[in-house]
């Protein structure tokens, strides 16, 4: 596939030359880049892009093209998100990533950042194997708990695809954060070795030799089922010593109690092992109780950075990972003036006709002029083919080759009406979601953070995908209507109210008033999400 890229691309400069043709379509799909993904040797070049000493990076060029002289220095600790005195070389896109994508203008508050120093700490107190960690586990099945403990945990296992999984932990983290818990994590094999560890001189992982019988199955009592039962409930004097929980698909009545936050600072405080399986970005949730919210106002005064700080903080890809991410940008998306990224996640194929989805996109760039527009009435553009020429590089991140394909063909075989260069690139193209597989999520991961690089993002309405990308990124993305939903008399898109990512099942139970109720009403920062109406999400005061 490589050898063949490379003789488009000399066939393309050759027909260029000959005939002065200004339109210029440079058409990649580089799969073999991820065919390295089993390759063992991860160490590669950034082609001299950063020089890093100490905790600064230095000799920074602009990733349009190499600069005379070095451009500002950039915060690699962002702002003080992120604990000095990690091993850089251990974890490269610690220190590197701030290089790829756009500065943020979100800046975490002087708060947050002391309550991560302090977590750090409890962290490394209550770590597996220390001391505490050791007492702790050894209540593990006690049938009540008489008092408080000296480390309290939160267990989260795996459930769903990576985007759902990346969201999920996060809400966990921030559960722990409020509530003085440490968070480990029950990694599958396909999720290892994506990411770094994120607390300083620790491990975040569940050990290996945990006791079985206390991680997570299907026949394990749930939150719910206790409180169905009455075995539990907020007046509990003396709780067990683990509870799990559930929040995912099929939640009833019983389960969504798990939103109230009497059950919260009544229950669940008291007892040091909660077990979480989720597959959702419940955190919107805390800041509809009364008892985190003032904790929470301090650490994010702006509430639609909560997801970009905290999935900055957490979630760094490994140099594995980083090592695909940084060779397929700067081999082919470095030297672009703009990057427009477009994710397209495709929930019903069969339901879903793929051309009309094709139309939504292109209707999308073309009423919000993401796109350069073509010249049907023109074969060949005629000007200098060296001067005044923009370049444009489309990401698409899908499943399937169809979109890439298509607009490929459309600039291929017509010019732009400026003149533009614009290239086309699909890293991946699965063709289906593959659960339990470690190479399609070191894809997933490379994808989203590529799509966190561009200057402008379009993503498809309820993907978590697209959630975790315009989280890290910083922006409000352009969302795609749903497919089914889409009448072509209306936009094919709109963009997003926030760059906070949507809680797809929310709570609907005001348990104060023991009634249902629109908690989309209860503050003026959680509302309804715009591409998932009954879900809810954080939006700007």
């Amino acid at each position: 596939m490589i050898a063949q890229d490379k003789s488009m691309k000399k066939l393309l400069e050759l027909s260029t030359m000959r005939t002065l043709t200004l339109v210029t379509c440079l058409v990649v799909f580089p799969l073999a880049i991820m065919l390295s993904l089993n390759h063992q040797n991860d160490m590669f070049d950034l082609i001299g892009k950063v020089k890093v000493l100490g905790e600064k990076a230095f000799n920074v060029t602009q990733f349009g093209g190499e600069q005379d002289s070095p451009q500002p220095d950039r915060d690699v600790l962002l702002g003080g998100l992120l604990a000095s005195g990690f091993d850089q070389e251990s974890c490269l896109s610690r220190y590197q990533s701030v290089l790829y994508r756009k500065p943020s203008t979100k800046i975490p508050s002087s708060y947050l950042i002391s309550k991560l120093r302090n977590y750090e700490k409890l962290h490394k107190k209550c770590e597996p194997y220390s001391e505490s960690y050791n007492r702790t586990i050894k209540i593990l099945g006690s049938k009540n708990i008489s008092g408080p403990t000296e480390c309290n945990y939160m267990v989260w296992t795996a459930q769903e695809g990576l985007g759902n999984r990346i969201l999920s932990i996060t809400s966990a983290f921030l559960y722990s954060l409020i509530t003085n818990r440490v968070l480990l994590v029950e990694f599958y094999p396909d999720m290892m070795d994506l990411f770094c560890e994120p607390i300083l001189n620790s491990t975040w992982l569940l050990p290996e030799d945990f006791p079985n019988e206390f991680r997570w199955s299907k026949n394990r009592p749930t939150f719910g089922n206790l409180m169905r039962s009455n075995v539990i409930n907020a007046t509990t004097e003396f709780p067990p010593s683990e509870l799990f929980i559930y929040i995912a698909s099929r939640l009833d009545f019983f389960d969504l109690l798990i939103y109230c936050e009497e059950n919260h600072v009544l229950l669940l405080q008291k007892v040091p092992w909660l077990f979480l399986k989720s597959d959702e970005y419940f955190l919107p949730s805390f800041f509809l109780m009364s008892n985190f919210r003032e904790d929470l106002d301090m650490m994010f005064p702006d509430k639609e950075s909560v997801f970009h700080h905290l999935g900055r903080y957490l979630f760094h890809p490994s140099n594995k990972a980083w090592g695909l991410i940084t060779r397929f940008y700067d081999s082919y998306l470095a030297t672009a003036e703009e990057l427009l990224a477009i994710q397209v996640r495709v929930f019903k194929p069969k339901s879903n006709p793929f051309d009309k989805l094709m139309d939504q996109i292109l209707a999308c760039t073309s009423q919000e002029n993401l796109l350069p527009e073509i010249d049907k009435n023109k074969l060949i553009k005629s000007s200098n083919p060296s001067k005044n020429r923009t370049s444009k590089a489309i990401l698409i991140a899908s499943l399937y080759t169809k979109f890439s394909e298509n607009i490929t063909n459309m600039y291929w075989t017509f010019p732009t009406k400026k003149g533009e260069l614009i290239s086309v690139y699909q890293p991946s193209h699965e063709g289906s979601q593959h659960f339990g597989d470690n190479v399609h999520n070191m894809k997933a991961w490379v994808e989203m953070n590529l799509l966190s690089f561009s200057n402008v993002l379009v993503t498809s309405s309820g993907s978590t995908f697209g959630y975790v990308a315009q989280g890290f990124a910083g922006l409000r993305p352009w969302v795609l209507t749903r497919p089914e939903n889409w009448n072509t008399s209306e936009p094919a898109c709109r963009v997003g109210v926030s760059v906070e990512p949507c809680l797809h099942i929310p709570p609907s139970y005001d348990c104060k008033a023991e009634k249902n109720a629109d908690m989309g009403e209860i503050v003026s920062y959680v509302k309804h999400c715009d591409d998932l109406p009954s879900g809810l999400k954080l939006v700007s005061n």
